[in-house]
């Protein structure tokens, strides 16, 4: 599936529990800086009490729960209607959000070593100091200045467009997604446009224009990230942090300092399997463009895999495909054949999560989602999924297009919104994921049921791959998914800790970046970059403040949750042929794990699911196996790595 489209918004300022950075006490906010009516009282001079703080986590989920529905309300708008009054209206949002969250943490310090506080009121004190991505500055302009700085590189992506010189790139200026002739041509491209060129077009000048034109949206945000970033770090000093990234590092319930190491360890379990991957798809990709353009032991130019950001192979599946004719997975023919709209499409994707037993999603979910891109305005296509108001109004905002990429697309969106489902009864403070990788890697995990025998039993395939060879070329198709995007999961935000700690600075951005992509990927910039570029830019989660790492997380827990409910659904056959769909029994388990939200550590929400307390890639190198002997056979002779 296409990581491009996965951000969940709603809930992108709570993550989850764990020890705070250090950093001297910062001085109390004074109350005039905050929008009146929105601050939590204490009584600073007396000592405080157990009875005390568990009125205060009240009164902050009160007041919490009231900004956060006034914020994600405008940034519903916003996305859906981009203007300058919207833009103004999302920021004003985020501000008085962040604003009473400085508060707040600040005041919630005075509880800090009171003794007798029972744990949901601890845990939810303790969430408090982790609830704001961005954390603002006390002072009231910087804070209005960091909300502006956010809403409009935001919209500097959304509105993104390249318009190309005359005559350049006709053939996909002329015709629209289903190839119907336009009249007159399209003077500038979007990025559904220039997405459709990288993943289809096999012309390499075609493909480096369209790569060179949608990276050109992003030096305009360069300056603008920057001080952003020096007003975030402001912002989580003064609650603690050393820095923002420590902050984000703080929310899988261990330091900052244990889970880089734990990330590490995944990582380095993975990597022999993605390393196989790289040099077979690098041998296939040098036979299709030539040597010239993929010298031996060399990284893969980034606009040569399928996909604008080579975040996943999965486009180039057609020139990668171990054994041709045994058997076709081409799921988009059939979705257009079929005449699958989007909302047909949805309606698909909500049918895999009741077979389960869960719930249907709402009436209203069906009024208030964005399902197609408007012929009538700009808005942020990126997918994702919005509870609005905190109280079971769920949404999905994506531009659906019949293709199978965004079909698993909308399974993973759908699993957010399962998630809000079933935990928005919760305090708001444990309304989110155990953390923040569980919360993108549930829809996922039933991604992993779309098996080609369920695709055959709803219609979308013709035949299942048979034999050994069959079972490869559906293996290799999932590994160009699954396992080519592990290494980009970590690196955005190994660039993202590095300039906000001040190892990287402004003038090394665009070099720290290419050289983060070429020691975890493999991967090189197509054309000369320089610092007039700034590359990160043109990934939405860079602008729009969405760390990263939970993403890495997700591809290794989706597989660790699937083996888990296929056990549950009794299922003893090899990992990659267990589909789930149906399974009352296995709902029950999931169910039972999105009913915690964040209540508990995740290490705790995993047992509900597994029995397993512990992140573990094993199943995911169980499921790929027999592509990864085979990927060794193929690899022979060739030199592998760069």
């Amino acid at each position: 599936m296409k990581l491009k489209h996965r951000l969940f918004a709603s809930l992108a300022p709570v993550i989850a529990l764990a020890a705070c950075g250090g950093g001297e006490p910062s001085p109390q906010v004074p109350s005039s800086t905050v929008a009146s009516g929105s601050q939590p009282t204490t009584t600073p001079s007396a000592p405080a009490t157990a009875e005390e703080a568990k009125k205060f986590v009240a009164q902050v989920d009160k007041e919490l729960r009231h900004l956060w529905i006034a914020r994600d309300s405008a940034g519903w708008v916003n996305q859906n209607f981009i203007t300058d009054d919207t833009e103004a209206l999302s920021a004003a949002g985020e501000e008085a959000t962040a604003a009473y969250v400085s508060e707040a943490i600040q005041k919630a310090r005075r509880f800090d070593g009171v003794q007798g506080i029972d744990p949901d009121t601890q845990r939810q004190l303790l969430l408090l100091k982790l609830a704001q991505v961005v954390p603002a500055p006390s002072n009231a302009a910087e804070r209005e200045e960091l909300a502006k700085l956010q809403s409009e590189m935001t919209a500097t992506y959304g509105k993104g467009k390249y318009c190309p010189p005359e005559g350049h790139l006709m053939a996909w200026r002329t015709k629209d997604a289903d190839g119907k002739p336009l009249n007159p041509p399209k003077a500038c491209l979007n990025l559904d446009d220039l997405s459709r060129i990288i993943k289809k077009s096999r012309n390499e000048a075609e493909l480096l224009e369209a790569w060179k034109g949608w990276h050109s949206i992003a030096p305009a945000m360069k300056d603008k990230y920057a001080r952003y970033a020096e007003l975030g770090n402001k912002g989580a000093k003064e609650i603690g942090f050393a820095d923002m990234g420590a902050l984000w590092r703080s929310g899988y319930d261990m330091t900052p300092e244990a889970f880089e190491a734990d990330i590490e360890r995944l990582w380095q379990d993975v990597k022999p399997l993605y390393d196989d991957l790289h040099c077979y798809t690098r041998k296939k990709l040098r036979a299709k463009y030539g040597k010239d353009k993929i010298p031996d032991k060399a990284p893969i130019p980034a606009h040569l895999l399928g996909n604008m950001w080579a975040q996943e192979f999965n486009n180039v599946y057609d020139l990668v495909e171990p054994y041709p004719g045994q058997g076709s997975l081409d799921v988009d023919k059939k979705l257009k054949d079929k005449r699958y709209d989007a909302t047909k499409m949805v309606k698909l994707g909500e049918s895999f999560f009741t077979s389960l037993g869960l719930d249907a999603l709402p009436k209203t979910f069906w009024e208030r989602s964005l399902f197609t891109r408007p012929k009538d305005r700009d808005v942020v296509c990126h997918a994702s999924a919005w509870d609005v108001t905190w109280n079971d109004d769920l949404r999905i905002k994506m531009c659906i297009e019949p293709t199978e990429d965004d079909l698993i697309t909308i399974h993973h969106e759908l699993g957010h919104d399962y998630y809000f489902h079933y935990y928005y009864k919760l305090p708001t403070l444990f309304q989110a994921g155990a953390n923040d990788g569980f919360h993108e890697g549930i829809g996922d995990t039933l991604a992993l049921s779309v098996t080609p025998e369920y695709l055959k039993n709803i219609g979308l395939l013709d035949a299942v791959p048979q034999g050994d060879k069959g079972k490869l070329n559906f293996q290799m198709k999932m590994a160009l998914d699954k396992v080519a995007f592990l290494p980009f999961g970590l690196l955005i935000d190994k660039w993202r800790w590095d300039v906000l700690n001040g190892k990287t600075p402004k003038d090394k951005y665009n070099e720290a970046w290419w050289a983060l992509r070429t020691k975890y990927q493999g991967v090189a910039a197509p054309a000369p970059r320089s610092e007039a570029d700034f590359d990160p830019g043109a990934k939405f989660h860079v602008p729009a403040s969405t760390p990263y790492v939970r993403y890495f997380l997700a591809r290794i827990y989706q597989f660790q949750f699937h083996r888990a409910l296929c056990k549950a659904a009794g299922f003893t056959g090899p990992l990659d042929q267990c589909s789930i769909y149906g399974n009352k029994e296995a709902g029950k388990k999931l169910r039972a794990m999105l009913e915690l939200g964040q209540s508990k550590p995740w290490p705790e929400a995993l047992a509900v699911l597994s029995g397993e307390k512990k992140a573990d890639a094993g199943a995911m190198l169980e499921y790929f196996a027999p592509l990864r002997a085979w990927l060794k056979d193929q690899n022979k002779g060739e030199q592998c790595g760069w």
